[in-house]
Formats: structure tokens, sequence, C-alpha cells
């Protein structure tokens, strides 16, 4: 069911569409799409009150047992729809967390979904508890599950704590992994990109991984992250992550957050784009929305417009760094390894550091992120050449950079 204000109408028929999608995702038929356009959403059913009766009728005669509504719903909305309509009824907000349930595999997410589930269903305990007793299984009760349902708030938000302090943990352990990783000074590149836009594919291509590939939306929601070698004989490590979209529910970004942020990590992000799709531009800006969100829109960005082999729509184009490919193309694959090896080199800092002897703690953090190519004690001086991302280097601290001269 989509229903949205006249300003929003041109984009309704593309996000029903998405619906659709991600309803085949939570392995669920689509039977019928409704759609109305109003000047004002209605505070109580979001839709009139024709279109609610109408919705219930057509639910009564061809024995549908479920309908699913194109926007997040108030706990007012969805208590009012819940009675009225003799059905399970669902916002998209509730689909999608369904889906993130479903592919789910590590012990992070698991919990950054069950945290999202339950933050959301928090303020919507009322009125849920009278078809409790014949929701039975299937979408919108995968994860916290009935049980969940059942408990008082309070002791859903002793859950919530807990479920924090269990990702404190899991970040922490992550973490520690991170701060190996730049000891070995690999530098990061990450995937980012709309969901389905074919990153998995594209990491399997590159690196001979066998992450999880599918023509459907959330394919892939737990990080992988593989080694890559580059045409120069640079080794990288290569990042794939869960996949964006429009209205991403905010429950989930907050839950995820741990997750999402390795992207802050990354020294170059590869957004790739399904350069075959007719909302390409759309689905382009709902990505840059959430890069900045999570303070990312300062990594150095490489277009992927992947899918060429398919292209059936004008070029898209985005300003900076781009390029049309298929990621089942060697001649595109070997282009782009090139592409990421010139914007690495092109995007590091070259410098000399003369650091007391005195100061270990200096030089230490130094060796710790950054490539040094030599070293020499002169005095009571050391002097470090090295190299290391821009971003690296703009993000070390005043006391560091006083001490260190560029090289051209």
């Amino acid at each position: 069911m989509g229903c949205c204000l006249k300003s929003e109408a041109d984009s309704l028929d593309s996000s029903l569409a998405e619906l659709a999608r991600l309803t085949d995702t939570a392995q669920a038929d689509v039977i019928r799409q409704i759609k109305q356009v109003r000047d004002g959403l209605n505070p109580a059913w979001l839709i009139g009150k024709g279109k609610l009766e109408e919705i219930s009728e057509m639910v009564q005669e061809h024995q549908i047992d479920l309908v699913i509504f194109d926007r997040e719903l108030t706990p007012k909305q969805l208590a009012n729809l819940d009675e009225a309509i003799p059905c399970k009824v669902l916002d998209r907000t509730q689909l999608i967390l369904d889906i993130f349930a479903m592919r789910a595999w590590t012990k992070e997410g698991r919990l950054q979904v069950e945290l999202a589930q339950l933050e959301y269903l928090l303020p919507r305990l009322t009125g849920q508890g009278t078809k409790l007793s014949r929701l039975g299984g299937g979408i919108g009760t995968r994860g916290p599950g009935e049980k969940q349902l059942e408990i008082d708030r309070r002791h859903i938000r002793r859950r919530i704590l807990q479920i924090k302090k269990g990702l404190e943990k899991v970040v922490k352990h992550r973490q520690l992994h991170q701060s190996r990783r730049r000891k070995m000074d690999v530098t990061q590149v990450t995937l980012v990109g709309y969901t389905n836009a074919g990153k998995s594919t594209l990491l399997n291509r590159l690196t001979g991984a066998e992450v999880l590939q599918e023509d459907r939306l959330f394919a892939t929601l737990d990080p992988t992250s593989r080694f890559l070698e580059l045409p120069s004989g640079e080794w990288v490590m290569l990042t794939d992550t869960v996949g964006f979209i429009r209205h991403l529910p905010h429950h989930l970004v907050a839950a995820f957050r741990s997750t999402l942020e390795q992207v802050r990590d990354a020294d170059i992000l590869l957004h790739v784009v399904d350069g075959n799709h007719p909302e390409a531009d759309e689905q382009m800006k709902a990505v840059e929305k959430v890069l900045e969100e999570l303070g990312a829109n300062d990594i150095p960005i490489l277009t992927v417009f992947n899918k060429r082999d398919r292209m059936e729509h004008q070029l898209v184009t985005a300003p900076g760094e781009t390029i049309h490919m298929s990621a089942f193309n060697d001649e595109d694959l070997q282009q782009l390894l090139l592409q990421v090896d010139q914007m690495i080199h092109s995007t590091h800092f070259h410098g000399t550091a003369e650091i007391p002897v005195s100061r270990g703690e200096m030089i230490s953090h130094l060796y710790r992120v950054a490539d040094v190519i030599q070293s020499e004690v002169k005095g009571l001086t050391m002097e470090v050449s090295f190299r290391l991302p821009l971003r690296r280097y703009e993000r070390m601290s005043d006391d560091i950079k006083a001490c260190i001269r560029k090289d051209y």
C-alpha cells in the first residue's frame, strides 16, 4: 500500500516497485498494489477512510494474509490499522527489519537487528496484544518473536541494555582487528552502494571470495573483508558492506552504526552503482545521504557504474573519479584495479619527520599508522621518511605534524 503527498507523487511508483522487491526478498507473494495520493496524510490511519474500507473488503474477499504500508507508521496508526484490517499489518520499516533478521549471520549482526527491532517495538506495544494469538510465524515475527512481544516495557528495556553491552564487547574485538590491520599499514578500500548494485559480485570477482550474491535486496548484511593485490604489487584490504536503501529506518542506522562506522575508517570508497537502473541518480543520492550522516563524505570516492553489460539507459554520470564497467568483464576489472592503484598513490602524503628520540610514543605512533620508508638517528633526533593516506595524516595530532615536513 503506497500513500504519499502530492509533492511525492512522482516517486510513488518506483517506491512501490521497491517495496514489492523487498516483499519478494522476505519470501512473500504480492497479490495487489494499491496507491493513494493525498493533500495531507491521515494521522489516524495514514490513508482515507474510504481506502481503508476498500482494503478491508479486499483482504476478506481474497483471503490476504498481510498488508504492507510503504511508510513507517506511527504507533497510533499501526494500532488503528491493526484493529480495522482483518489481517496482519506491517510497515516498510518492519519489513526491512524482518529481512535483516533473515540475513544476519554474525553475532554482531544478530544483536544489531534485535536491538533495532526492540527499539521499534517499544513504543508500539499498546494494541499489539489483540492479534498476537493469530500472528503465527512468517514476515514480521522473525527476530525477537511473539515471546518478546508479550513481555513488558521494563523487560524490553533491560534486554536493550544487555544487547548494547554485548555490542560494546563485539565492537572492541573488531577494533582490535582493525588496529592490527593499521599496524600492517594496509590501505582500506571499502565498497558502498545501494542494495543490489553488485558489491558482493565485485568483491567475489576481484578476490575470489565466496560471498553470497543474489538478485535480491540485502543479500549481504554482515561486512566481509579480503586482501586484494593491485597492479603495482601493493596489497589492500577490500571490504563489502550492507547495502543502503531509500528511507533506511533510523532504528537500523542507529543499531548498525558500529558496523557502518567501518566506512569512516576507509582510505578510499568504491561507490558501486547499478548503472542500468532507471533511478540510478536517486539511489546515488540515498547513498550519499547515509555517508554524510556517518561523517564519511570527505573520503576519496571512485564511483563504479556497474552492469555495463546490461545497459539499457543513457550512461549515468557523477562528479569526480568514475568508471563504467561490468563485474563479469576481465578487462573492466583490470581497469578498475588500475584506477584504484592510481587513486591510492595520488591521495598519499609523503613526508619526513624529525622527532626527539625521547618522544618514543610519537615515533611508535608514526610506525603504526604510516609506511616507513627510511629512518635514521641523528644525535638526539630520529629522522623518519614515510608515506600514508592523506586522511590519516590529517587526523594526526598537532604535536606530530609540527615535526613533519612535506616531501615533494
